[in-house]
């Protein structure tokens, strides 16, 4: 009764927040009364700034800030729409923008270790594929621990980069997102309590990922234990 109880809060812990932000964002993204888009008004909110510098690109692959590229990138099923959600999440993006403009250093050590993170998962992937011609031609006992080492950096690096991504969500949604859109220049003040719902529900995603990545990584541990 305790392992299934167990359970169901971890499926609850990590699903929960998934669940609750996919909601939030669907039931906003609903009715369109804006008289401009997400994209629109992140192309505004960068010009205001003086961030001219920054495109705004439509893409497939998901809203996100790109700062390699200097480019916002915003999903035409989201942004390309005239509802709260989708000035909301372009509004969450550029926070991401003038992050990087002001050396938000979280947001910097993501970056690194987003490009760092590619290249161990790699190593780690091909040592893990490895590990059994090893053991064939050497016959060594580490094998083992070959695999551990392969596991832990597949596993452990996109988790590291899930919690550095945390304090970087939140601060873009709250410290940077929220008081563009709480000014009075873009949304009316009786929003404002449904945007902060579809901001805090951009930063849950990442608390999920990163819960789901410290399962995967709790789970690997005990299979090599056994």
């Amino acid at each position: 009764m305790l392992y299934i109880l167990l359970l169901v809060l971890v499926v609850v812990a990590v699903y929960g927040p998934q669940f609750w932000a996919r909601h939030v964002l669907n039931r906003y993204n609903r009715d369109e009364y804006f008289s401009g888009n997400g994209m629109e008004l992140a192309r505004l909110v960068l010009e205001k700034n003086d961030m001219d510098h920054v495109r705004v690109e439509e893409t497939r692959l998901g809203d996100h800030y790109d700062p390699v590229e200097k480019a916002v990138r915003l999903t035409g099923k989201t942004c390309g729409k005239r509802t709260l959600t989708a000035v909301v999440v372009a509004a969450h993006e550029v926070g991401h923008a003038i992050q990087d403009q002001t050396g938000y250093i979280p947001l910097q050590a993501r970056t690194r270790m987003v490009l760092t993170a590619v290249k161990i998962e790699r190593m780690g992937a091909y040592l893990i594929m490895a590990v059994p011609l090893i053991t064939l031609l050497t016959r060594i006992p580490a094998a083992g621990a070959l695999m551990f080492i392969g596991g832990l950096a597949t596993l452990c690096v996109p988790l590291v980069v899930h919690l550095l991504t945390l304090p970087t969500e939140l601060d873009a949604s709250f410290r940077r997102a929220l008081p563009i859109l709480a000014s009075g220049d873009y949304i009316p003040e009786e929003d404002l309590p449904a945007a902060r719902k579809i901001l805090l529900a951009c930063a849950l995603t990442y608390v999920a990922a990163a819960l789901a990545g410290l399962l995967n990584v709790w789970r690997w541990i005990r299979i090599l234990r056994r």
